[in-house]
Parts: C-alpha cells; sequence; structure tokens
C-alpha cells in the first residue's frame, strides 16, 4: 500500500505548457542525443543498402537536415538532437563503402577488387565473407592494418571534428565493439572523451569477443590519458550471456576483480532502442502491470530456432542480482546508468509512431513490405519500434560536459519522446521538494539518479522527489512510478509503487495501485487528443517497507497517456486493419537511472540465514541419487521458503513431473506466486530429473538444481540461483505453520 506521497500535476493546455519555472533554477540542464547509430561504413549497413552515407551524413540529419533514406526518399529528424555518437562497427569499418569509393585509400588496395559491389549476388558473398572471418577468427589482415584500419578511424575522428560545436551540438569520438559469440549479442558501444585524446585505431572482436578483453584495453586506454567508457547493447538478444552471475564468457568464476572491471569500464547499459526493450519481461515481472513493452522474441541459430534466455537478459533482473551477489559475496558488478539508443542502420533514425521507416536499409524500408509481415533475419519487422532516447543532466553541451554526466549515471532513457525526467533520493527530501528552487536543495539535501544514497542516519527509511515534464510534441504524462528491488539471503524482489499521476484517481486502498487512465485513441482513424494526463507530474515518496538490513535500488518510470503504435498510423495509410501480432496503441515511457542503497555489513548480518557453509559446518551431508531418489519420487512434501515463511506442497510425480499447491491445497497462479525466480511457473507440471545429486528442473527455460542437505533429522534444500543460500526447509504438515508474506514457490 502506498504510505507517502505528495502530488502536483499541471494539467494539459497549451497555457500550461509554459509553467516550467523549476526547469529555470535547476543546476543541470537536459541534452538529448544518440548512443548507438551505423552509417553506410558500418559493412553490414552497406550491406542493407545504405551504401551512400558515412558518419558526417548522420551529424547532418541529428542537427535537423535532410537527407536520403537507402531507397531514395526524404527522411528528417522531428526535433533535433544536442548530441550524437556514431557508432560504425568496428570490425571492417568503412572497408565495404570506401572500396567502393573511386579514389579512396582503400579503393587503391589489390584486395579491393573483391569488395567491388557489382550485383546483388556480390552483397550476399561479402557479407558471408566478412562475417565468417570474423566469427572463424581468421581476419583479413590487409583491412585491419593500422594503415587500414587506422586510416578509416582517423577520418572518423575529423569527421567528429568537423561537426562538434560546442555549446550547440557535440558530436562523440565512438564506436561499436561487435561481439556476437553464437548469435548472441553482446556489443558495446565506446565513448571517448576527447576526440583529442583517442587510440590509433578502435578495440574490435576482431582482436577479442571476451568483454574482459575489452575492459582491459580500456584499462590500458585509460593509463594513455584516454577517458573513455562503454555502453552495453541492449540484452534482450544476449540469450542471458549479458549479465551472468556465476561465470563470465571464458568460463571462470565471476568475481570481485571481474565485478569492479565492469563497473569501472561499463557505466551504462541500453535499455531501449529499434529492436526492443530490455527493462523487464514478463516472464520476470509478473506482477508489473506495464512490463509487456515492446518485448521482442528473436529467434536464434545454433540450433535454429530456439529461443533465448530471459534470465540474463533484462536489466531490472541484473540490478536485482547484483544486490544478491553483494550481499552473498561482497561485490555487485551489475550498478549501470540507464541509455537509449537506435541500433538503426540508415544513418538517419526514427524516434517517433508517427515518422518510422525501419532501421535495415531496403530490408523494412518500404512501407507495404514492411505492413505485410515480411521477415526479416528472423524477425517480422513489424515487431521493431521507433529508438529510444538519452537524456543527460549535465552543465553545458560540451563533449567533458556531457560524458561527466554519463560517467556519473546522471542519464535517463525515453522511449522515443523528449520526456525529461528527474529523481533524487535521500535522508529526507520532503522539505526540499517545498523549495521553490527545489532542484538545487535536492542536489544539496541528496543524491540524483546513478548515486548511492548516503548514510541515512536516524531516517526510518529513504524519501524521493520525482519530476517529470511531458515533451510538448508528444502525449501527456499518465503516471510517475518507482521500481524497488530488494534482496534477502540470495533472493531478490521487486515492486513498483505509484508515486504521482494526473487526473482524480484513487489509488486501490489494498494495493495502492492506480487505475488505468483511459485512453483517447480512435484506433481506425490512428489518432488521440491530449485531453487527459498532465504536462508536469512532481511528487515525493518514501519507502513505506523499507528494510535498513537489506540492500536496495529504485529507480523512476515515467508513462505517457496511450497513443497509437505506429503499425496501426501505418494500417490506416495503406487502408488495412492493424496487425494483431502488436499492440495497437503504446504507452510511450522514460526511465530514471537507479538510486542504490547499500546496508551496512552490521545490519546484514542481523537478517542473514543459512548457507550451504553454514550447514557444512554442522555436519550436514548432500544427499546423492539413490537418497534423492528415496526422499522424493512417488511422493508429495511440504515445503517452507524461509526467507518469505510461505509453505508449499511439492508432488514429485514418478513420470518426473512437479506439482506444486499452496497451503489451501490450490495450485497458485503466476501472478499469485510474485517473482518467478523464485519457483518458475506453476499450474501445470515442470519436468525434473535427478542427476549427479541434485535435483535439475528449469525457471522458464533456464535450467537449475537444488542440492538437498540432511543434518540430523531435518532436510534443507539450496537452489543454484539463489547465491549459496539454503533457503528451504522440508516442514511438517501445514496445520502447524503459520506462513505469513508473499507466496512464492519452492524448489
Amino acid at each position: 500500500m502506498r504510505k507517502s506521497y505528495r502530488t502536483t500535476v499541471l494539467l494539459a493546455s497549451a497555457a500550461s505548457l509554459l509553467i516550467c519555472a523549476s526547469a529555470n533554477s535547476q543546476e543541470r540542464q537536459a541534452f538529448f542525443g544518440e548512443t548507438h547509430v551505423h552509417t553506410g561504413w558500418s559493412f553490414d549497413a552497406y550491406i542493407f543498402g545504405n551504401t551512400k552515407t558515412s558518419p558526417a551524413d548522420a551529424y547532418k540529419y541529428a542537427k535537423g537536415q535532410t537527407i536520403k533514406h537507402p531507397l531514395g526518399y526524404d527522411i528528417k529528424i522531428d526535433t533535433p538532437l544536442d548530441w550524437m555518437g556514431v557508432t560504425d562497427h568496428s570490425e571492417y569499418v568503412g572497408t565495404v563503402a570506401l572500396a567502393n569509393t573511386p579514389g579512396s585509400s582503400i579503393a587503391k588496395l589489390p584486395i579491393a577488387e573483391k569488395l567491388i559491389v557489382h550485383s546483388p549476388a556480390d552483397i550476399q558473398r561479402i557479407y558471408l565473407w566478412l562475417g565468417g572471418t570474423i566469427i572463424d577468427k581468421k581476419p583479413i589482415e590487409e583491412l585491419i592494418s593500422p594503415e587500414v584500419a587506422g586510416s578509416v578511424w582517423k577520418q572518423n575522428v575529423d569527421i567528429a571534428d568537423a561537426a562538434n560545436e560546442p555549446g550547440k551540438f557535440t558530436a562523440f569520438c565512438s564506436y561499436e565493439w561487435t561481439s556476437t559469440p553464437n548469435n548472441r549479442n553482446m556489443h558495446r558501444n565506446v565513448f571517448f572523451k576527447d576526440c583529442a585524446k583517442v587510440p590509433v585505431a578502435p578495440f574490435s572482436s576482431i582482436d577479442s569477443s571476451d568483454p574482459s578483453d575489452l575492459w582491459n584495453w580500456m584499462d590500458g586506454q585509460r593509463k594513455d590519458g584516454n577517458e573513455l567508457l562503454a555502453i552495453s547493447h541492449n540484452a534482450n538478444l544476449s540469450d542471458g550471456h549479458m549479465f551472468p552471475t556465476d561465470v563470465d564468457e571464458k568460463g571462470r568464476p565471476i568475481d570481485a576483480a571481474w565485478a569492479a572491471s565492469r563497473d569501472r569500464n561499463e557505466r551504462l547499459t541500453e535499455i531501449k532502442q529499434i529492436k526492443g526493450a530490455s527493462e523487464t519481461h514478463p516472464t520476470l515481472s509478473p506482477n508489473d502491470e506495464f512490463a509487456n513493452f515492446e518485448i521482442l522474441t528473436y529467434l536464434l541459430g545454433d540450433p535454429a530456432g530456439r529461443f533465448p534466455q530471459v534470465s540474463g537478459s533484462y536489466v531490472r533482473q541484473a540490478l536485482k542480482d547484483g544486490l544478491s551477489m553483494n550481499e552473498a559475496r561482497g561485490y555487485n558488478p551489475y550498478k549501470p546508468g540507464f541509455v537509449g539508443g537506435s541500433d538503426s542502420h540508415n544513418t538517419g533514425v526514427p524516434y517517433r509512431q508517427d515518422n518510422f521507416y525501419g532501421g535495415h536499409g531496403l530490408n523494412d524500408g518500404d512501407i507495404k513490405q514492411r505492413m505485410s509481415g515480411y521477415v526479416f533475419a528472423g524477425l517480422d519487422v513489424r515487431l521493431e519500434n521507433p529508438a529510444g532516447l538519452t537524456g543527460i543532466w549535465a552543465e553545458e553541451n560540451t563533449r567533458a560536459s556531457l560524458f561527466d554526466g554519463m560517467a556519473r549515471k546522471e542519464t535517463f532513457a525515453t522511449s522515443g519522446p523528449h520526456i525529461k525526467v528527474r529523481l533524487f533520493g535521500g535522508a529526507d527530501l520532503a522539505a526540499a521538494a517545498d523549495q521553490e528552487d527545489w532542484v538545487k536543495a535536492a542536489y544539496a539535501g541528496g543524491v540524483p539518479m546513478g548515486g548511492d544514497l548516503q548514510p541515512l542516519g536516524d531516517a526510518k527509511a529513504p524519501s524521493f522527489i520525482v519530476w517529470a515534464l511531458k515533451d510538448p510534441t508528444s502525449g501527456n504524462l499518465d503516471r510517475i512510478q518507482i521500481v524497488k528491488g530488494w534482496s534477502k539471503n540470495g533472493q531478490s524482489f521487486e515492486k513498483i509503487f505509484d508515486v504521482t499521476w494526473a487526473g482524480n484517481r484513487t489509488p486501490d486502498p489494498f494495493t495502492g495501485v492506480v487505475p488505468p487512465i483511459g485512453s483517447t485513441v480512435n484506433i481506425s482513424d490512428a489518432s488521440y487528443t491530449n485531453t487527459i494526463g498532465g504536462v508536469e507530474l512532481k511528487g515525493t515518496w518514501t519507502d513505506p517497507e523499507f528494510d535498513p538490513s537489506l540492500d536496495a535500488f529504485y529507480y523512476a518510470r515515467t508513462l505517457e497517456i496511450p497513443t497509437p503504435r505506429w503499425t496501426t498510423i501505418q494500417a490506416k495509410e495503406l487502408g488495412i486493419a492493424p496487425p494483431d501480432n502488436v499492440a495497437a496503441t503504446i504507452q510511450e515511457r522514460a526511465w530514471s537511472s537507479p538510486i542504490w542503497y547499500t546496508a551496512t555489513q552490521e545490519l546484514r548480518a542481523a537478517t542473514k540465514g543459512t548457507t550451504v557453509a553454514d550447514l557444512k559446518s554442522q555436519g550436514a551431508t548432500a544427499l546423492d541419487d539413490k537418497a534423492l531418489t528415496d526422499l522424493i519420487v512417488g511422493k508429495s512434501s511440504w515445503v517452507r521458503n524461509n526467507v518469505t515463511g510461505d509453505v508449499f506442497s511439492i508432488a514429485w510425480t514418478a513420470s518426473g513431473q512437479r506439482l506444486i499447491a499452496n497451503i489451501n491445497g490450490e495450485v497458485p497462479k503466476p501472478s499469485e506466486i510474485g517473482d518467478v525466480l523464485h519457483g518458475g511457473l506453476t499450474g501445470q507440471g515442470t519436468a525434473y530429473a535427478i542427476k549427479d545429486g541434485t535435483i535439475v528442473t528449469t525457471l522458464g527455460n533456464l535450467p537449475y538444481e537444488a542440492t538437498v542437505y540432511k543434518l540430523g533429522d531435518k532436510y534443507f534444500a539450496a537452489r543454484s540461483n539463489e547465491f549459496g543460500y539454503a533457503n528451504y526447509e522440508v516442514v511438517p504438515t501445514p496445520q502447524m505453520l503459520d506462513p505469513v508474506g508473499q507466496q512464492k514457490s519452492p524448489f
């Protein structure tokens, strides 16, 4: 239930658009820009038909000039950007484009003839040839030599310098490191603070496809005076490998050094782009009514047609896992700020629903082909969506100021509109929110997004100020929420709190959830009106469920009112029905970077649970396959989750299915279970097997194991995804128990 909030809502009208006095006094301004875009210099973009553009054209587009789409029609940005980093793939960057440019340095090389495009067959041949050399780790030496790779990188730097206008528009020196082991997207975008201090050539996945090697190279660059940072690619296509918890890409155990290296180099993560959002997934967040936002399921190869793993592919779960890792192991590798980007391969980027023209050149640039259900590289292009944007709070529009904003993670992401968002946290910020210059007071009394809460002193719980201002050219605002995550004894939890909202809606008295704002969308006409919602929202919130012994994070999520999705708009243009495989409407949104709270060791020790090490020190022994079979197969047992107090009955069928019922003998629904990290979906049988002394089962499509220990006449279980804690205990009949808390299933 929501305990503490304060709301200020300015309803939408032409006059109220002028009411933004708080913005005039803020110490830092919001600058919007692009962290992830490709031109014809990326060899895949060239193969996609983007054959006539360079980074110079991307900067022209960002500044509001018209450029050509690869299909030949004009494209122009709706609202010019404040800054941009062009991130062409570093692997063979510029080689195909420049080999096909008469008079260029590469066109004069003997190998250039193999890169000349005479026909469509050449496009396929070149793509497979270059891509194959990267996968096979057998690069073409002529194309990665300093004379070639270094000269192209120097041209990239010179183009950025020419486009850079300090105080007006910032052009970063940047590129994309393109690691794709086994079709898993592990890309990172690398940004340099100063174009005068860059390496001779970028580090690419040809050098290494392992992220830790990239970070080591970055550390070396920093020692040489080249300040830089990396942004992890939208993680939804990483097949669970973007945010690992046990071993890295080389199979080595993740340790404190790995965590520190990642945090030092990878300050930000991309939460939204053309190929979907990676905030969270409905399977991971079944109680989040807004979790199903631009979820993209992309079939992978090896073997063909497999679905990617969900856990490890979404940032909210990574934030929660980071808390659990810190609690259990003393380090947290997952404290990134949030950014949005495009990953457009068109040079120009579509950010708006009413101005979407695809992102892959000739493959999705035609409206009729796009809306026909055309599948490109395993993806129905109707599942694509307009690009995300990054906002940076900075003192001025310069490379140094914006880079510093990124480095301290004072960033926010949007799904495309220029929504401004602020989040501050501290011991007691309610008084600061009431001051005329509340932003300055919030900086003085708390920390902004991306920061760590300072010791809270005698405060019972942290308090937060949230603020958002709509994009004048987009939909009004529905609400601002705070997303909280926390960890206890290897289990992590989350909850969404509605903090401030437009209109006179009343929260549910039991859940605190605010009802939907309604919709003004006319689907057949693909239109909406801004007659509902707010222009500016501001509120304060104090965590009503704060436990000072538990690590936590908090971030703000701002939602617009429903508006037509691009597929609905383009269906109207073609005179056809909107497709049924995507929603007809969308609630655009913005996400602030998180603020973290870390408990002291003294406070954490007071609530520490039982670990496997504790059991072994007391003489517990792990059951082998025979003992496990005798204990569970063909039988039912009552098991208590000692973290939550919940008790469930588990039936272990002889046919290899486990069935879970709650204390009332009912099969709980997923929405009743809460965070499926602790049990997976119930209501239907889940397969299990006994192997090598463990119960092997799955969570979604991710396998995990449970090891059962016997201590005296008691049985305890430890799950492989709970960081060394033994949280489950076989218990007597439920009539003897008094379970409390949110229902979560056992092992």
